[in-house]
């Protein structure tokens, strides 16, 4: 145990000093009664009061004091406290296929939701930073603990045109390579640059978690992506999320989002028809399933909101116990109050003609 206030310690000698003034009075008392012809008739007038009922309040408030006194320094006890050390970034697909009403009502709207969600329930310290990516990726949110300014990002997500899985993984591991020393950014060459001290077989804390519903035709290609998180000791846990029924698409003027000149997306349509072909709806799951194995993550397909509230809810979370100084002075301060009541009561109660 410690001390915000050491010197308030000093306060604890009031106790002895209070005992020595107790037994200075005493010893006084006993001086003067000599001085009556007959103690037999003071006794006689004075109901009998046994020593342990005159001493115990005595002791009790001794005790407050000492309690009182060590609330004053501000005592601080080490606690072991839960704490996640894991960086998740979630790269969110928003190619113009997420808006299939296929899951209703359409496939951003729930991933959107569950990724609230799953914010929502993080663990304190989680840090989580948001990718976005269609045709190409970018990072919405830095890794942070700030909930509202992931949930504002998620809001804030945009459709656009094409899927570019391996840009997105890219722009992933740079984003964790931004907070953790150990990880090297994707443009740092690995073969001369150390990486972090591992052992064999271990992994990072972070991980990235990569959602998407359709196959990559634009950008890196996904495997070559892949091979810079396995460098980088990094997991990719890779989601399939949609079904393999064609369904109309149709998003929210939010989701639809807007050219460099201001104009509004369109987003309805038929499958192939009016909307995007047919193939970019199928979800690449081979590739997918590779990335996973590679960098020793998982594959999980989701075909509705529930099954992807589950996917989401399984994810790793890497919990430590550290270490931090707690001030517990409130309890010292309850205890001196409790006791000093109960020595004033008790006092009353049994030392009335005193």
């Amino acid at each position: 145990m410690t001390f915000e206030w050491p010197l308030a310690l000093g306060l604890v000698l009031l106790g002895p000093l209070v005992v020595g003034f107790y037994l200075w009075m005493l010893r006084r008392r006993r001086r003067f009664a000599v001085r009556y012809a007959s103690l037999s008739l003071i006794r006689d007038a004075v109901p009998g009061r046994s020593q342990w009922r005159r001493r115990v309040p005595f002791a009790l408030m001794i005790l407050a004091i000492t309690m009182l006194a060590i609330a004053a320094a501000r005592p601080q006890a080490v606690a072991a406290v839960p704490i996640s050390r894991t960086t998740i970034i979630l790269a969110l697909d928003v190619s113009r296929s997420m808006c299939s009403t296929d899951v209703a009502p359409n496939r951003l709207a729930v991933a959107q939701e569950v990724a609230r969600t799953f914010v929502a329930d993080q663990p304190t310290g989680t840090r989580i930073g948001i990718v976005a990516f269609s045709g190409g990726a970018q990072l919405l949110v830095p890794p942070t603990t700030d909930r509202k300014a992931l949930v504002a990002g998620i809001d804030g997500l945009q459709t656009g045109r094409g899927t570019a899985v391996g840009t997105a993984l890219l722009r992933s591991v740079d984003a964790i390579a931004g907070i953790n020393p150990n990880v090297a950014r994707t443009d740092v060459d690995l073969k001369v640059t150390a990486g972090s001290a591992l052992p064999p077989g271990a992994y990072q804390p972070d991980i990235v978690v990569l959602l998407t519903d359709g196959a990559t035709n634009q950008g890196v290609a996904p495997l070559k992506a892949a091979q810079q998180a396995v460098d980088r000791r990094l997991r990719v846990y890779a989601i399939g999320f949609g079904t393999t029924t064609p369904a109309t698409l149709s998003c929210s003027r939010e989701q639809l989002g807007s050219d460099v000149f201001g104009n509004q997306f369109g987003g309805g349509g038929r499958p192939g028809v009016d909307g995007p072909p047919r193939g970019a709806l199928r979800i690449d799951e081979q590739t997918l399933q590779a990335i996973a194995d590679l960098t020793g993550g998982n594959y999980h397909r989701a075909s509705d909101a529930q099954q992807l509230v589950e996917v989401f809810r399984n994810l790793p979370k890497d919990i430590v116990l550290q270490k931090q100084h707690v001030e517990i002075s409130f309890a010292f301060a309850a205890a001196g109050g409790l006791l000093a009541l109960a020595a004033v009561s008790l006092s009353l109660a049994w030392n009335r003609y005193s």
